[in-house]
Order: C-alpha cells, then sequence, then structure tokens
C-alpha cells in the first residue's frame, strides 16, 4: 500500500520529525481502518528494518577500513 492511496503521510513533517502522519476522524470514516492501520504498522516495520540494515553496513565498512588502517602499524 502506497501513502498516497491513504493521505495521511504528510509532505512536509511536522517541526522535531522525519516522518510525519496526519489521520483525521475524516480518514477513519472514509477508509478502511484496517487497512491504515496496516499500512502504518508496515510502514514502520519496513523503516525500522531499513535502519537495521544501513546500521550494519555502516558498522562493516568502519571495521574493514579500521582494519586496513591499522595494518600499516604491524
Amino acid at each position: 500500500m502506497r501513502a498516497e492511496a491513504f493521505q495521511v503521510l504528510r509532505r512536509k513533517p511536522v517541526q522535531g520529525y522525519d516522518i510525519s502522519f496526519l489521520i483525521t476522524n475524516y480518514h477513519c470514516e472514509d477508509m478502511q481502518k484496517q487497512k491504515l492501520i496496516d499500512f502504518i504498522v508496515q510502514f514502520m516495520e519496513d523503516i525500522d528494518k531499513e535502519i537495521s540494515e544501513l546500521k550494519l553496513s555502516v558498522n562493516t565498512r568502519g571495521r574493514l577500513v579500521a582494519t586496513e588502517f591499522l595494518k600499516q602499524f604491524i
């Protein structure tokens, strides 16, 4: 499901946040609540997974760089 289908993902997030949703009573009445909930849960799971993968990638690259750098002292 895409955010455009629900019209709840803000184009400009609330100050202090990177991502924000605006869910009003209209959204709950006009749209299927379960699909709206499923979308938000899936979105958060996907973001969490992507952040975890990025952290692993950064740590792996950092370890390789440190290993190569420290080889000159051996």
